[in-house]
């Protein structure tokens, strides 16, 4: 789906609700939520603001929130998250369920990087160029039309977190791999499980090229260019401020962050890992992380007895993230009491049978 696709979807917020005082708005999404029971559930995703994490009935990550989600009996599942992420949910939801993201314009850069027609034209031309070696893998924070094509195509999702598992996965399948939409993640997983940086290419889908550092023959990983706008943010430099600076200070990173980033830190994982990591900290530990900005602003609330940083001191949180607040939350609780369903998340049913596949196999390969 396109971005104009959604935009003529979207339904506005009413100015009403811009002009509301915060407490007003509270009192009104709390009287809503209490009337509407057991016939809503609430995800938010751990990079949320606060004021609208307060009325989840789940936090955690994108796929966690999608498997919670095909778990409820629900009328309506209302996702504080993105776009892709609602689209999962609604996947993995009954036909009956509603699934709803309260902004439409809640989308992900590094998702809209990677579109069906681009992939498509990605696949031909790597194709007359590799054959059939290659196996596609999408991470999940894609659109739902790319984990269709890649479940059509034999190949699966992964997570940050599984990442490791999926690779080496996909390498018993076929002596190739496209890895979508995050080049980042792709590499850094890639080469953890011991592939040198100059055996994976990198495809530009907007100069519709393949970038080499090798003969063709001896390529192993293909890299989507694509990325994530906020961990892009942390830097070398960042790493080298510190180590002069605070040089007791533990560095933990998203995967996501360039290869120069995760390799210069003490450690790296998920946004699950970070949060494990840190709750199970020594009191009194110091901490440099370097992911989205609302949950280390969240992390240091919540952690007190540790000395927790941003790696980047000027980062801002994920504008998309941000999208989802408490006006819009306060206005779909509204509306859902009134018996009408605004800004709905619908997968049609092709795409949603072949991501599904991609999803499966994933979990079929973990157990």
């Amino acid at each position: 789906m396109s971005f104009l696709d959604v935009l003529e979807q979207t339904s506005a917020l009413p100015e009403m609700y811009l002009t509301l005082p915060t407490e007003e708005l509270h009192k009104r999404a709390e009287v809503a939520r209490q009337k509407l029971g057991n016939r809503v559930y609430i995800l938010g995703h751990h990079y949320q603001k606060d004021e609208v994490i307060r009325y989840a009935d789940a936090t955690g990550d994108s796929l966690q929130l999608s498997q919670i989600a095909a778990q409820q009996t629900a009328e309506t599942i209302i996702f504080c998250g993105v776009h892709f992420m609602a689209e999962t949910a609604d996947i993995l939801t009954t036909p009956e369920q509603n699934v709803i993201l309260p902004d439409m314009r809640a989308g992900c850069s590094m998702a809209d990087m990677a579109t069906f027609s681009q992939t498509e034209r990605a696949w031909e031309e790597l194709q007359e160029v590799f054959g059939d070696t290659i196996l596609p893998l999408t991470y999940v924070n894609s659109t739902a039309a790319i984990k269709s094509f890649v479940g059509s195509h034999g190949g699966a999702t992964v997570t940050s977190s599984n990442a490791h598992q999926m690779v080496e996965w996909a390498f018993t399948q076929k002596p190739r791999l496209l890895f979508l939409p995050d080049q980042h993640l792709g590499r850094n997983t890639a080469s953890d499980l011991g592939i040198p940086l100059e055996q994976m290419a990198i495809w530009d889908p907007i100069r519709n090229r393949l970038e080499l550092n090798c003969a063709t023959e001896d390529v192993r990983v293909i890299l989507w260019k694509g990325h994530c706008s906020v961990h892009m943010n942390f830097l070398p430099k960042h790493i080298e401020n510190l180590r002069q600076n605070d040089p007791t200070r533990r560095i933990l990173v998203h995967p996501e962050c360039t290869h120069e980033v995760v390799t210069a830190s003490d450690d790296n994982g998920s946004t699950s890992y970070i949060i494990q990591q840190i709750q199970k900290a020594p009191a009194g530990s110091k901490w440099a992380i370097g992911t989205e900005m609302n949950l280390v602003n969240r992390l240091i609330a919540d952690n007190p007895h540790l000395d927790i940083v941003s790696l980047n001191p000027f980062m801002c949180p994920c504008l998309t993230m941000n999208r989802i607040d408490l006006p819009h939350l306060t206005w779909v609780l509204e509306e859902l009491v009134e018996e009408r369903i605004v800004n709905p998340i619908k997968v049609d049913q092709d795409t949603q049978h072949n991501a599904k596949l991609a999803l499966e196999r994933m979990w079929h390969h973990l157990g």
